[in-house]
Parts: structure tokens; sequence; C-alpha cells
């Protein structure tokens, strides 16, 4: 799993095996190490984060703090996200 960041205790990262067709870009986080089921943010077009669910039970003051983290670096993300799976899709 391509690792993004690491805040704290957290780790935003892709999960490698996105389906076929690969889903819309997004990313996941989680405490300590990555995890198939963990919290989900999708990242639309014009770099904004929506939270998909919060499988991780990051807390919301925290959670709030990372997607305006995301938000900040979608740019960046989406690079990653094109340099990874070599294309790119938005869920809106």
């Amino acid at each position: 799993m391509p690792q993004l960041f690491r805040i704290g205790s957290y780790i935003l990262y892709f999960w490698s095996n996105e389906n076929d067709p690969l889903e819309p870009i997004h990313v996941h986080i989680a405490e300590g190490r990555a995890s198939a089921n963990a919290t989900k943010i999708w990242i639309t077009s014009t770099g904004k984060a929506i939270l998909a669910n919060n499988m991780s039970g990051i807390p919301d003051r925290i959670l709030r703090r990372m997607i305006r983290f995301i938000e900040a670096n979608s740019g960046y993300i989406k690079e990653q996200w094109i340099d990874h799976f070599g294309e790119i899709k938005y869920y809106c």
C-alpha cells in the first residue's frame, strides 16, 4: 500500500487493489497500519474531500483535521494516484 503521509499515529494511503474497474480517487486513513476496512475519503475533481465511511472510528475532531489536510494536499494526492494507478476517475 503506497503510504502518502503519516500524521501522528495515523497513516494516509492508497489500497493497491482498488477493483476493476478502478474506483474513483480516494484515500484511506488508519491508525498504526494499513487495513482494507479503514476510513475512506473521496476526493472530488475540485479537490474537496468527502467522507465515504469512518470504519477506523477516528474521533470527529481528528477526522475534520484530516479532511482539511487532504483538501490542502489534493493536488499532490491526485498526482500520486495517477502515478500509481495510471488513470483517475472522480466520485463527483
